[in-house]
């Protein structure tokens, strides 16, 4: 029985068609126009530093197209705002937690923040009142600490309450002596590490080229931490990963930080 050529065309069209508008009102990459769905193999997670002080570019990073880590320092006058937000939003939140640096004046970290000269139960003490203030938060960063990363007593406390939290921790890599990983490696607590600056340089081009390098490493690496600030560069880096993430995701996945680490999120709302 011969077939009709005119019906089959039609048919196909229609269907093709179909699958357009299936993928135009859902998101997804349809065949028509030569997109390809992200490579679940290679991993990109980016970070967002300092929330919880309503800082430039809060907005627009809530707003990004893609999944993102929101680190939220604790204390602030907006801190449980950013972190209820990014968790409606579905952004996976942590503390970002203040940490001595080598240099640099104390009274910049924040209030609550981990010193070398205090004593074992106030460093517990604090990481413990941080983690209670910033909701639905799934693991801890340094914020600075290039001086508190490298010191094993306190990071010993500090991964032992993330450890009875069930929090994995984000090396920022503030400091190359950072003992974190071999500290958390000995106590069994998930360790990440920190490997490009996005904004260290606040500039469009500057932020498109570490953007192009994350995109590089994911692809050669199979994954790549990438941490960004709001605050000076903030609209900036929103502005760049919100123009960088369609091209990225033909080769890889944004993901929140808790899939890196192996850690059940917090259940999230759809974004």
């Amino acid at each position: 029985m011969s077939k009709n050529p005119t019906a089959a065309s039609r048919l196909k069209r229609y269907a093709a068609i179909g699958m357009a508008l299936v993928a135009a009102c859902f998101g997804f990459p349809s065949e028509s126009n030569g997109a390809q769905a992200p490579n679940p193999d290679k991993r990109v997670a980016i970070v967002i530093d300092d929330l919880g002080n309503n800082m430039a570019g809060t907005e627009e990073v809530m707003s990004a197209p893609v999944k993102l880590t929101v680190a939220v320092m604790p204390f602030l006058p907006t801190t449980k705002r950013d972190a209820e937000w990014a968790h409606r939003v579905g952004h996976d939140v942590i503390v970002h937690l203040p940490m001595e640096p080598l240099r640099g004046r104390r009274k910049g970290l924040g209030p609550g923040a981990i010193t070398t000269d205090l004593p074992d139960d106030e460093i517990r003490s604090r990481v413990r009142k941080a983690i209670d203030d910033v909701p639905f938060a799934v693991g801890i960063n340094n914020h600075m600490g290039s001086r508190a990363t490298a010191d094993e007593r306190v990071m010993r406390i500090v991964m032992e309450v993330c450890k009875e939290r069930g929090l994995f921790f984000l090396d920022s890599k503030t400091n190359w002596k950072s003992v974190a990983s071999s500290v958390g490696g000995e106590l069994g607590v998930t360790v990440l590490q920190n490997q490009i600056f996005l904004d260290d340089i606040s500039s469009n081009a500057h932020i498109a080229r570490q953007m192009e390098l994350v995109r590089k490493q994911a692809e050669e690496r199979n994954e790549c931490v990438a941490i960004g600030h709001v605050g000076i560069a903030g609209k900036k880096t929103a502005a760049v990963i919100r123009q960088s993430a369609p091209a990225m995701q033909t080769n890889v996945r944004f993901v929140g930080l808790a899939e890196m680490a192996g850690v059940q999120p917090m259940t999230q709302s759809v974004k």
